[in-house]
């Protein structure tokens, strides 16, 4: 059995036209999203009243990696979610204290754990969701605390960036996967000063070389920033059979 890939949403910071920002579909033993940035939501409702998912991991805490994690509060307790099963909700480290606080600005400071299963995760340490294992791996995220994903089931492996600068977790995140989803936000390399966050296609490509992963997609990239032909690039709806 294969575990198959939905580019839900694949857009950078600032969305593409008409795309949503960054989600990740896997289906294999369960259904696990990978982030679940603004538009994700309506995205997987074209395809369900309300999105039967297992487990939702995050990354990292900028808007465009969780953001319809709180539409999916309201129609998860509200409205046509209330009688579809709570998802896990896997978050990175001091997550649930981070999340308490913006549920009590927002509604109230237990919204979130109403809504899901809240777990956090611990940089290294594998956790189950969905069936599927799933190991995170710090990145270099500017000064954010932030992580990449190593997703397997099925005899398939996964490796998700995240959002990354040039760092070590990368090669161990996508360790001789059958697919590498990379992010490349730059038009080129950036000798940036300070803390970077971000890469250029070419850091993904010496990322995916290293790795020895099989195959690699290009994410996270703005509209308005040409890829090399020669590279595979995510759009929205995409599917994959790992």
């Amino acid at each position: 059995m294969s575990v198959n890939l939905t580019v839900v949403g694949c857009s950078p910071a600032w969305p593409n036209p008409g795309g949503a920002q960054s989600g990740y579909l896997l289906d294999g033993p369960g259904r696990l999203l990978l982030d679940c940035g603004p538009g994700v939501l309506a995205k997987l409702r074209e395809q369900e009243p309300w999105p039967t998912v297992d487990a939702i991991a995050i990354t990292h805490w900028h808007l465009d990696h969780w953001g319809d994690l709180v539409p999916w509060v309201w129609g998860g307790t509200l409205g046509p979610g209330a009688m579809v099963p709570q998802p896990e909700l896997w978050v990175p480290p001091e997550g649930r204290e981070l999340l308490s606080s913006i549920g009590g600005r927002l509604g109230r400071p237990d919204m979130f754990e109403v809504a899901f299963e809240l777990h956090e995760y611990v940089d290294g340490e594998p956790f189950e969701a969905a069936g599927f294992e799933i190991t995170p791996h710090r990145v270099l995220h500017y000064d954010l605390l932030a992580f990449g994903f190593r997703a397997s089931a099925n005899a398939a492996v996964i490796g998700y960036s995240g959002d990354s600068g040039p760092s070590d977790g990368l090669p161990r995140i996508a360790r001789d996967a059958d697919l590498f989803v990379c992010e490349a936000t730059l038009l080129q390399t950036n000798p940036e000063g300070g803390t970077r966050g971000h890469l250029s296609s070419d850091e993904a490509v010496e990322a995916f070389e290293a790795s020895g992963a099989k195959r690699l997609l290009i994410t996270h990239r703005p509209f308005e920033r040409p890829l090399d032909s020669s590279l595979e690039q995510a759009s929205d709806g995409m599917r994959i059979e790992v």
